[in-house]
């Protein structure tokens, strides 16, 4: 039986655009998270060529374990920069390996319990009052990260009037894209506003082609094997294992939002169970070549939904890309020289897009916040979650977003269906 078409699409998951077009949509998703993958193993002491390696070959693991019904791209997460930082600094990357890979194995485990316990829980405990925020507090915790990035120079990290001027270029260019462009410049809005803003950033003196010019053309990667020392460390899986939970909450999130923005229930199929699978595959493969911990990315989510077009295809183009581009050192050089300015730019444009997302379940549902249950499950979701209201434990680190998401479920399920003023 033909699989119900996704209204609005212009590719639907299981649609393959034609080759150029596929070749510029995967591009597309190529540059929205390169910045991000990159940054993840520049901060740890890691090897960016591995990375960016690794979020390929972990997409398309995910792929093939989700039998290619789920657009995820998979890149570096930043919820284990801490720890894998301090791993690095005291025991080298055998210890972080062991952490990525005990992380990878916890996604395992929390699959199998999900295929036994069956996914009917899911709807019970996110209905769309608790959906709704979480997916905007996804978009708007990434809020800060894009104004930083549009004002501040990472290597002075002082404020410059030029990086704003050409984040804004950068923000006015994606938006003139978005609405005025047809057919496939119409579909690539988020690339052309990278280009845009990468030649204003060019003019501003934000660029520095130094690095593209020491690069050679072709550069195998730093691989760094989990093997490569027959020292167990302890440490590591202790610091890195429990935050699993952390971007497990997170991996729920991104379901949902591309539930939405599909008109799909990637709960059921292909299962959350095989989407957890997936993600664990990712991360234990990236540390058997010397990669950081992966997780689905929010600007590719961001990406989809402005263009429509929600193709595998063109996420694993992007994948078989990102395998690619590791192996071009001028290449992978010339990307890692978009400045923050450009990003941000951008970002305020993906980011805004996955939270409006949200405020649609929110419509679309018709969620009454005249009624106080609502509104006392929504508020705390929204503030905790956008202001990163963490909870640190040692090395251990829940994000603001994780945090909404538990006091989201919890008060779901603890708070009576009427208030007693109400009643």
């Amino acid at each position: 039986m033909e699989e119900k078409r996704s209204n609005g699409a212009i590719y639907d998951v299981y649609e393959r655009p034609p080759f150029p077009m596929l070749f510029g949509l995967s591009l597309q998703h190529l540059f929205s998270m390169f910045g991000a993958t990159v940054l993840v193993p520049l901060v740890v002491g890691l090897n960016p060529g591995v990375a960016i390696f690794s979020s390929g070959v972990g997409t398309l693991l995910h792929m093939l374990i989700t039998r290619g019904k789920i657009p995820a791209y998979m890149g570096s997460s930043f919820a284990f920069v801490i720890p894998m930082t301090s791993l690095m600094k005291s025991f080298g990357y055998p210890a972080v390996a062991q952490g990525v890979f005990s992380v990878g194995i916890i996604y395992l485990i929390v699959a199998l319990i999900v295929a036994k316990a069956g996914s009917a829980w899911i709807d019970k405990i996110f209905p769309p009052a608790v959906v709704g925020p979480i997916v905007m507090v996804i978009g708007l915790s990434l809020a800060g990260s894009a104004a930083t990035n549009a004002t501040i120079n990472s290597a002075t990290n002082k404020y410059e009037i030029k990086i704003f001027i050409v984040a804004l270029l950068t923000l006015a260019a994606t938006i003139f894209y978005n609405m005025y462009f047809k057919g496939f410049l119409g579909m690539i809005p988020v690339l052309l506003g990278i280009i845009t803003g990468y030649i204003f950033a060019i003019i501003f003196g934000l660029v520095d082609f130094q690095s593209v010019a020491q690069a050679h053309w072709f550069a195998l990667p730093n691989f760094n094997s989990l093997f490569a020392s027959k020292k167990l460390y302890p440490s590591a899986i202790l610091d890195m294992a429990p935050l699993a939970l952390v971007t497990i909450s997170e991996h729920l999130g991104h379901i949902m939002v591309l539930n939405k923005i599909t008109g799909r229930n990637f709960f059921r199929d292909p299962g959350l169970n095989k989407t957890l699978a997936g993600d664990g595959t990712a991360s234990i493969a990236a540390s058997l070549v010397g990669g950081p911990s992966v997780t689905s990315y929010g600007e590719n989510i961001g990406v989809m939904q402005m263009s429509k077009v929600y193709s595998v295809w063109v996420i694993g183009g992007a994948a078989v890309l990102a395998v690619l581009l590791s192996f071009v050192g001028k290449l992978s050089a010339l990307i890692q020289t978009i400045p923050g300015a450009v990003i941000g730019g951008v970002g305020f444009m993906l980011y805004g897009v996955i939270a409006a997302a949200g405020l649609q379940i929110i419509v679309d549902n018709k969620v009454d916040y005249s009624k106080k249950r609502n509104l006392m499950i929504a508020a705390p979701i929204l503030v905790i979650g956008i202001g990163n209201f963490d909870l640190q434990l040692g090395n251990l680190e829940f994000t603001g977003v994780a945090m909404a998401t538990v006091i989201g479920i919890v008060l779901n399920l603890v708070l009576p269906k009427v208030a007693a003023s109400e009643k």
